[in-house]
């Protein structure tokens, strides 16, 4: 059996980067608890005072088939290369290289604007049909495969 997983990345601004995520990915908010119409309710009832309350944010696969990801504030930034990270598959449905690279050249050009960077193009070669890595706006690395 399968474990459930979210991933979690560490931010300055949740809200922020998780919007991006949510962009990118084609995700969605996480709606507030059963119960109550909006988050600000929610944190109403549990006492959170409204200068918490940029503490963390969620989105979810609309779809169900990808995790959950949660964005937590932490105080420090960003300091090294991540360990683990995203490969988002913007290019399955290729043919040949040229598509897949096109495919993937486009996606990027629709995540700069988002506010991602472009970092490198890697072109085809013996374990690899190409690829462009980029960065998040927190800096998060993160791969167009």
């Amino acid at each position: 059996m399968a474990v459930e997983f979210q991933v979690t990345f560490d931010a300055a601004d949740p809200e922020a980067l998780a919007e991006f995520w949510a962009a990118a990915l084609g995700y969605v908010r996480d709606e507030p608890p059963v119960g109550y119409p909006s988050w600000d309710a929610f944190l109403d009832a549990i006492g959170v005072r409204p200068e918490e309350r940029d503490a963390a944010a969620a989105i979810h696969d609309p779809e169900g088939k990808g995790p959950r990801l949660y964005f937590q504030k932490v105080p420090e930034g960003k300091t090294a290369k991540n360990r683990v990270h995203l490969d988002l598959r913007a290019a399955t449905d290729a043919r040949d290289y040229q598509t897949r690279m096109e495919m993937l050249e486009a996606e990027c050009a629709r995540l700069v604007a988002l506010g991602a960077e472009r970092v490198r193009r890697f072109e085809k070669s013996v374990t690899s049909f190409g690829f462009i890595t980029m960065r998040d706006p927190e800096g998060n690395e993160f791969c167009l495969d």
